[in-house]
């Protein structure tokens, strides 16, 4: 991990990224619930899953969710901060032993209408499987200091 200064107008349209890949385990799920105290069966217990649709356990959404998207961090903007996500949507199931990593695509760009000298910039996250579906989508909206804000 390194530190990169990239100012809002430094950003493109349309600039993609693609992460490495992280495949989920057993473990993962156990500890997911652990930290969250979601415990559902749908995530945890084999026999009642086989009772389900797709026959075997789901991994928990906030859980691919946060491994997906700290698979992005690798650069600290230190003219940049993360003011959320929206549009945060579970598309496809994520099974054990499934891999997935993360697409990002600078999606929209516009000035902060609460603060100048900062701009919102969009960023398209996807996180995508071994089969190259999209199980997770989200925007993520930064904060980031323009130029001329000094």
């Amino acid at each position: 991990m390194h530190t990169e200064k990239t100012y809002y107008e430094d950003y493109q349209l349309g600039a993609t990224r693609e992460t490495v890949g992280r495949t989920m385990t057993e473990t993962d799920f156990v500890v997911h619930a652990g930290h969250t105290g979601d415990f559902f069966p749908h995530h945890l217990d084999a026999e009642f899953c086989k009772t389900l649709p797709f026959g075997q356990r789901i991994a928990h959404g906030t859980m691919v969710f946060s491994i997906g998207i700290g698979l992005t961090a690798s650069v600290i903007n230190p003219v940049a901060f993360s003011y959320g996500y929206d549009r945060l949507r579970f598309i496809r199931p994520v099974f054990i032993g499934d891999t997935i990593h993360t697409r990002v695509t600078i999606s929209e760009k516009k000035p902060d209408p609460k603060r100048p000298g900062q701009g919102q910039v969009i960023e398209r996250c996807e996180i995508i499987n071994q089969k190259g579906e999209t199980v997770l989508a989200t925007d993520h909206i930064l904060l980031v200091e323009m130029k001329d804000a000094g």
